[in-house]
């Protein structure tokens, strides 16, 4: 999931993992200095990502945030794109953007104090999920009485918990691990799905982009309703944009331009991947 959301199904710290952490000190660049002293390589775009992580980025290059910096990197006059991998666990940022080991983050949700973020090129929500042809067509907040008797999935402390402990819906809830390692374990929001499908559970409530993509996959044909008629509780949806260094300034307004001149294709990207796209009246974009 996009970095920089507190939420993510990969947020807490792994032990084994930070043993492995990068020194902390600062490394220059060897292509030399960006536009106004910024140390941001004018020859290839150097991205941090996680290396497993779809429908985000990952080693394959299948995700469409590597899609994404292919095109920004061509967009941007940059002759190739450079990764750096690291697990998306607490110390992200500090070891990769922040050690001058990348120029950019993909994906970062907009306010995170922790980069400095572009203009936001997607706004996604969490959704609700289940069967269409199962008796909870028309469903599209977790008040609804019809999911009074219904066991819904949801992922340990995301915003869809507090909405549902609301409606009391968590008496009857499965709840699903936040951290996962997803190097040699499936996402949960495809666990989920696959339960759905199984008759495990008869909802789900998962973050809209990992839905999208994996409810291609589902043996049942499955309704994706985003949560964005709920009436307090949590925030549903969130403006996702690309992660910077706050000295980068220059680069900052280098990708602004870039989202600018480029957001239909950047939308048919993401669309290609069943990522649910809201504008800015949280009504779902298509096309």
């Amino acid at each position: 999931m996009a970095l920089g959301i507190q939420w993510t199904y990969r947020t807490a710290v792994i032990a084994i993992i930070m043993v492995a952490l990068l020194p902390l000190q600062v490394r220059s660049q060897s292509a030399g200095l960006g536009a106004a002293g910024e140390l941001v390589d004018p020859d290839r775009l150097r991205v941090c990502a996680d290396p497993s992580n779809m429908p985000f980025s990952d080693k394959s290059g299948e995700g469409f945030e590597d899609k994404l910096a292919a095109m920004v990197a061509a967009g941007t006059g940059r002759s190739s794109v450079a990764y750096t991998w690291f697990p998306s666990v607490t110390g992200f940022v500090r070891n990769t953007l922040n050690a001058n080991r990348c120029d950019i983050i993909m994906g970062y949700a907009q306010g995170d104090e922790l980069v400095q973020n572009t203009n936001a090129y997607y706004r996604s929500a969490y959704v609700l999920l289940y069967r269409k042809d199962g008796d909870l067509a028309g469903v599209d907040t977790l008040s609804d009485p019809r999911l009074a008797d219904k066991r819904i999935g949801v992922v340990l402390g995301t915003p869809p918990s507090a909405n549902m402990a609301a409606a009391n819906l968590m008496r009857k809830a499965k709840v699903y691990p936040l951290v996962v390692d997803t190097r040699v374990a499936p996402s949960m929001a495809e666990v989920m799905i696959r339960d759905i499908a199984a008759g495990v559970i008869d909802a789900a409530a998962v973050w809209g982009p990992m839905a999208g993509h994996y409810a291609r996959k589902s043996p049942v044909e499955l309704a994706l309703v985003p949560l964005t008629r709920e009436k307090g509780g949590s925030r549903m949806s969130y403006r996702i944009t690309m992660g910077v260094r706050p000295s980068d300034q220059e680069w900052k307004r280098t990708l602004n331009t870039f989202i600018r001149d480029n957001q239909e294709d950047i939308n048919a990207l993401l669309l290609s991947y069943g990522v649910p796209l809201l504008n800015e009246q949280g009504e779902m974009i298509t096309e």
